[in-house]
């Protein structure tokens, strides 16, 4: 992989003209071949990421990276290839690989491009591409001030994991033979801090970071490093609770998991393959009644916005849940057509969703939320990977805040929650005020009804 030198980070080597040249170039020559249907997927990056770890620079890394992904189909077979070479021999080598390979799978009915009609035909401008033209010195001074602010929060922040940021620009195009020739440049850029507090058998980390697709909407980074400090020494002290079911509330951030246990469980390979515990819940009331579940690709500026998904299929604002019932599934053309169903325009995930509540008032902030808690646990950290999306069995390490009467007493450490995610999803009593963003999901801290706590 070639590095990029310093002053070319934010450039993209290549115009959308040009990259749209070499696929349909490449469609072309698919069908030549004696290809019915092929899928060219073009794209380049480049992108600069620095970290430090007590003021010392750890790493600088510049990259720049291309790709051409190839399927072709004969029929309903289908291989795929793809190469990092954008000369006209390579592509077409490429090319002729996945050929080769479809000739000798097996036919698959499901397999092919999605279908003309439902195409983006006329992909909206979404505002996704900020180049911060940052060098590596400018970025190490940013990150030196977010660790610099997390040890200036107090005398007991006396080590960290380091403070990096990371500029990230990329461009795509995608042909089908299905008429489809679209693509759009998109940018990522964050700041992050991971502070800890104490020492010995008394020691807590924190950590924050801020991730936008400009780097003018970024937090500041001593903002950034100071709230992470916060975090580490509001965890100094922590003790273990003994075994009780209490109400939960769910942290923003952790929150935003909550919704990816949703999506998961509610995609199309999990749905056809009968791995999921919401099988068939489509009109099936899967959340508390005050729930709904709303997707929105077309927020400009957004983590998860896309003019189009994977595959071309046009996107569009929708109510996935409405009044706590499932209205609609997370569909690939592919997955769709093994359940007998349209895709949704979701391949390659869910765009901007939104958990929210028709309870939730403007004046339900993080501390509305305590007193709604009332007494019981705040969630602040999950561990592990013990969540069973077949039968819906939940159960995580865990770390927060014991609460009383709506007042945070004490950290609590080394303690499981447990639940099914069908209980936990009919049990949310309310959804807060203090939206945050995370990735592609949009969300206020949920306070679920009850759940185990394992502790001593």
């Amino acid at each position: 992989m070639k590095l990029a030198e310093p002053e070319q980070i934010g450039r993209l080597l290549h115009t959308q003209a040009q990259l749209q040249a070499v696929a349909t170039d490449a469609l072309r020559y698919a069908r030549t071949l004696g290809a019915t249907d092929a899928i060219i997927g073009v794209s380049e990056g480049n992108g600069l990421s620095v970290s430090v770890r007590r003021g010392a620079v750890e790493t600088i890394e510049h990259h720049r990276n291309k790709r051409i992904g190839v399927t072709v189909f004969i029929g309903h077979q289908s291989g795929s290839s793809s190469t990092s070479d954008f000369s006209r021999g390579a592509v077409h080598d490429a090319i002729a690989a996945a050929y080769h390979i479809a000739r000798f799978t097996a036919t698959d009915n499901a397999a092919g491009p999605a279908e003309a009609e439902l195409l983006e035909t006329a992909p909206h401008d979404l505002d996704l591409y900020h180049p911060w033209q940052l060098s590596a010195d400018e970025a190490v001074e940013i990150a030196r001030r977010a660790e610099g602010a997390a040890f200036a929060a107090g005398p007991q922040i006396r080590n960290s994991e380091g403070a990096s940021v990371s500029a990230q620009h990329s461009q795509s195009v995608l042909a089908t033979s299905r008429g489809f020739l679209a693509g759009y440049p998109h940018s990522s850029h964050h700041i992050a801090c991971a502070p800890i507090a104490g020492s010995g058998r008394n020691m807590q980390h924190g950590n924050w970071y801020s991730s936008k697709r400009s780097a003018a909407d970024l937090a500041a980074p001593e903002a950034v490093g100071r709230y992470a400090a916060e975090r580490a020494l509001a965890r100094l002290g922590a003790r273990q609770l003994d075994t009780r079911k209490v109400p939960v509330l769910f942290e923003a951030p952790l929150a935003a998991g909550l919704l990816g246990a949703f999506v998961q469980a509610t995609s199309g390979g999990a749905l056809y393959r009968k791995t999921s515990f919401l099988v068939d819940s489509l009109g099936k009331a899967v959340f508390a009644p005050h729930v709904q579940v709303i997707e929105d690709p077309h927020v400009p500026r957004a983590m998860g916005s896309v003019p189009f998904d994977e595959e071309g299929v046009r996107t569009r604002a929708r109510r996935v849940v409405k009044d706590g019932v499932l209205e609609g599934y997370f569909l690939s053309t592919y997955s769709g057509r093994k359940l007998g169903m349209q895709t949704t325009g979701n391949a390659g995930g869910a765009h901007n969703l939104a958990l929210r509540s028709s309870r939730t008032r403007a004046g339900d902030d993080f501390e509305a939320m305590l007193k709604k808690l009332g007494t019981g646990l705040l969630l602040t950290e999950l561990m592990g990977q013990g969540v069973n999306y077949v039968t819906g069995d939940y159960s995580r390490g865990a770390s927060g805040f014991w609460v009383e009467n709506g007042v945070i007493q004490y950290p609590v450490e080394e303690i499981t929650v447990a639940s099914t995610l069908q209980q936990m999803f009919q049990g949310i009593v309310a959804i807060g005020a203090d939206t945050l963003v995370r990735g592609t999901r949009e969300i206020g801290s949920v306070l679920i009804e009850q759940m185990t706590i394992a502790g001593n």
